[in-house]
């Protein structure tokens, strides 16, 4: 059975400024989007799947329906404010999204077989998709019912925008290369003397080291993750549902499954050079990383020509 690959493509881009998943990259008009499927499709996986909002529905299917529906399985779900565990209602003052295990959740009624979860708006490299099909099929043992998961991680210095803070969920990792501990941090950035800090609300700003290992949402999955995404996030509601700001991140939910013993979660790398856009001053970087790979050999001028 082929994996199938999440891809969380409901952000709203307000940092960005626009509609960041359909925006052009690479050298024949490519999103960020375009190289992910590509490398998945490469890699082994058999779907793909995209959550979306049914505010960005036209725009995005006018940019991506046909291009590549012949080649791999296209299904859409959408994440939406009043899709929620039963007993709950919409506070009239939310409109944030609920967060990324919310995404999560919704898209279990199209996804059967082990699956990976990224970011729509990541660039991961093609070598993290073989990687991450081969835990997948080999690295999880106990089927489909099994807790067994993995991360794959990434350099923190690796993932810095030179253009304002980021956030990233900070791991532990054991000796035996599973995760002990995620910590979302926010408003992490290199700092003046080329050290990295993120910064407490009160303003204190605490170091981390460079080569923390940080999650970029690119997380591999057996589909009993649904219901437990499901718990959490009722959990959080009955928390948090009258908070307009508060999301339920899928870091923070995996680090609560771990600490529960209830996930072990193997933590994998990859030599790749991660990059995205969270800012407009990221595209031209993100545009001529595209390109010298395009130069190198490492991927085709037009990708779907």
């Amino acid at each position: 059975m082929n994996p199938t690959l999440l891809i969380l493509a409901a952000g709203m881009g307000s940092r960005y400024g626009g509609l960041k998943q359909v925006d052009q990259f690479g050298p024949s008009g490519e999103t960020i989007l375009d190289y992910a499927v590509y490398d998945a499709l490469r890699a082994g996986f058999g779907k793909v799947v995209f959550i979306i909002r049914h505010a960005i529905e036209a725009e995005f299917r006018a940019k991506f329906d046909g291009r590549f529906d012949d080649r791999i399985s296209v299904r859409y779900v959408y994440q939406e404010l009043d899709i929620l565990p039963e007993g709950f209602a919409v506070p009239a003052d939310r409109t944030k999204p609920w967060g990324t295990t919310h995404a999560v959740w919704v898209a279990a009624s199209a996804i059967e077989e082990p699956f990976a979860v990224i970011n729509g708006d990541d660039f991961y490299g093609a070598h993290s998709y073989r990687v991450m099909v081969d835990f997948l099929r080999n690295g999880s043992r106990g089927g489909t019912d099994d807790h067994n998961y993995c991360l794959l991680g990434f350099r923190l210095a690796n993932t810095l925008s030179e253009n304002g803070t980021v956030s990233r969920g900070v791991c532990e990792v054991d000796g035996q290369g599973l995760l002990k501990k995620v910590t979302e941090r926010t408003r992490i950035a290199r700092q003046p003397d080329g050290s990295v800090a993120h910064q407490e609300p009160d303003g204190t700003l605490v170091p981390l080291s460079a080569d923390d290992v940080v999650s970029m949402n690119m997380w591999g999955f057996m589909p009993s993750v649904f219901g437990q995404c499901g718990q959490l996030f009722g959990a959080f509601l009955t928390r948090q549902i009258d908070n307009p700001k508060a999301e339920c991140l899928l870091p923070t939910s995996v680090d609560e499954l771990v600490r529960a013993g209830q996930a072990r979660v193997h933590v994998l790398t990859s030599p790749e050079q991660w990059f995205g856009v969270t800012y407009p001053d990221d595209k031209p970087v993100v545009v001529g990383k595209l390109a010298e790979l395009v130069q190198a050999g490492t991927y085709p001028e037009n990708l779907w020509g």
